[in-house]
């Protein structure tokens, strides 16, 4: 293909700048033509044909006359700096029209194929004024993406003919994970939790500090309600205990092989980093120090353990854009650079898959060395399908095999977990949904019962 053809490709596929003719101008140079194909049958001469051809073509570029000139006509774009992977988000779009004559347009944004959105758009602006337009976007990968090109297509009242502009424009997006659970953890730890179905089971009584005094739920001590403010409010409420501030949790993000399994939404890399920032949420609300290790094959990331709210920015910052890589996870890696760099007492959560992990024996001796030290918690998502073939009736042979097949993966895979939680190592599955809440609910009951 050659460059001007390239070039005229481009301008019909909405790219580019140029003058193209629009279907109307089509659909009646079609009937004219029928016209002098008629008179042509009749006796009407060639000379005749070509002249009136070239003088119907010339009568239509006057349509050029009644339309903006390209630098009469402005088009900007609004979108957020950053947004959210999978939350709908508005697009504002200014076209700004100084000439005094009418336009009607069409546009496409030149945005990343990944992104879901729906084109062209179409209205019109009257002379001098400024319209506006807006569109809805859905970013559902993550990452770092650049939005350079408006492509603006527009026409008089006559619409005969379309000019077409490409406006340049430079707008960095970042997409970052689903902070909806964070968000929740941030306004009430408490009642996002009850929420979703889950109670934070208190500290030993007399454990803890004073902290607040809150509405009695179900669940709560009734040996720590306060009969005082009982009385006053006349409402049940109960005196609410703290634990000690400024442990230390040591989050363990896996971006292995099989974290790229896909889910109802995303994989399970997406729900785990979704998670991972909720439970660090909630541990720099309650004052301990953070630290995040994302691994595969080798070390991708380490943030070393701080502590206060801003140090959530600093960890959003640096794994938002985490990748699954391709190779298997090396756990006695991470491990032993776990056991190098985290030489206090700590709460290691690994977010991994437990069927992948529980054949890792080479794992098994660097936990057993880390237990003497660390509370190691493992929490991965629970296979949903391996869960519904259990479930199913064996109504004939071949799904009682799947039925007799699969359960004999799950008491293999509960055999193995028993033998690792025999060594103090704590694994967890949960429901890609519940996944959040479940860590969410883990740490609290582990620092509440002072086990750090």
């Amino acid at each position: 293909m050659t460059k001007s053809s390239r070039s005229l490709l481009g301008r019909l596929l909405f790219q580019d700048k140029g003058i193209l003719p629009t279907s109307r101008l089509l659909i009646v140079y079609v009937c004219f033509s029928g016209l002098l194909l008629t008179g042509a049958l009749i006796g009407l001469s060639w000379m005749w044909i070509f002249s009136l051809n070239a003088f119907f073509l010339g009568l239509s570029l006057i349509d050029l006359m009644f339309s903006p000139a390209n630098k009469s006509v402005e088009v900007k774009r609004s979108i957020p700096d950053q947004m959210e992977r999978g939350l709908d988000y508005t697009v504002e779009l200014k076209i700004n029209n100084t000439s005094q004559r009418d336009l009607s347009y069409r546009l496409l944004d030149g945005t990343p194929q990944s992104f879901q959105t729906t084109f062209p758009l179409g209205g019109n602006v009257a002379g001098l004024s400024t319209g506006s337009h807006s569109y809805h976007v859905v970013t559902p990968v993550r990452g770092d993406y650049q939005l350079t090109r408006l492509y603006f297509r527009y026409w008089s009242s006559l619409g005969l003919w379309e000019k077409q502009k490409t406006v340049e424009t430079m707008d960095k997006v970042k997409v970052i994970p689903d902070l909806t659970e964070t968000r929740k953890v941030l306004e009430d730890a408490q009642r996002f939790l009850l929420y979703e179905g889950v109670k934070i089971r208190k500290q030993q009584s007399g454990a803890g500090e004073f902290s607040k005094i809150r509405n009695y739920v179900v669940g709560d001590d009734p040996r720590k309600i306060n009969w005082r403010q009982t009385a006053k409010l006349r409402e049940v409420m109960t005196n609410e205990y703290e634990p000690e501030h400024g442990k230390y949790i040591t989050i363990l993000i896996d971006c292995g092989r099989m974290m790229g399994a896909e889910l109802k939404k995303g994989n399970r890399l997406e729900k785990s980093l979704e998670a991972a920032l909720t439970v660090t949420a909630a541990a720099l609300q309650n004052g301990d120090y953070v630290s995040v290790i994302a691994f595969s094959k080798k070390v991708k990331v380490y943030i070393p353990p701080a502590k206060g709210m801003a140090h959530l920015q600093t960890i959003l910052h640096r794994i938002y854009n985490l990748e699954v890589d391709a190779a298997e996870s090396n756990y006695a890696a991470v491990l032993h650079y776990v056991q190098t760099m985290q030489k206090k007492r700590s709460l290691l959560l690994l977010f991994s898959d437990i069927h992948t992990f529980l054949h890792e024996d080479n794992a098994l001796y660097y936990l057993q060395r880390l237990r003497r030290q660390h509370l190691f918690l493992m929490i991965g998502i629970e296979d949903d399908r391996l869960v519904k073939q259990i479930k199913v009736e064996p109504v004939d042979e071949v799904r009682a095999m799947m039925k007799s097949m699969a359960q004999k993966q799950m008491l293999v895979k509960k055999r193995e977990k028993a033998k690792w939680e025999k060594q103090g190592l704590l694994m967890v599955e949960a429901r890609e949904e519940k996944l959040a809440t479940t860590a969410v609910s883990y740490y609290i009951d582990m620092m509440n019962r002072g086990l750090v």
